[in-house]
């Protein structure tokens, strides 16, 4: 579970950005929209499928330059 330590003279909203921004690095927001609902293993199949091709095609951009 991430944690921020607000620090002094900080306003809350710009902790609570950074607090945002450290759950996203850890995954969390992914998760929680993952298991809103319930994904037929088709869907997911598919999902995972198409990560892969976009990490592909990232790597295959960076070996091009």
């Amino acid at each position: 579970m991430p944690g921020v330590r607000v620090r002094e003279g900080e306003p809350f909203e710009k902790a609570l950005k950074r607090f945002m921004k450290a759950c996203e690095k850890a995954g969390l927001m992914s998760d929680i929209k993952k298991n809103q609902h319930f994904e037929k293993p088709s869907e997911k199949k598919k999902r995972k499928l198409a990560t892969a091709r976009r990490k592909m095609r990232k790597i295959q951009m960076m070996e091009d330059n």
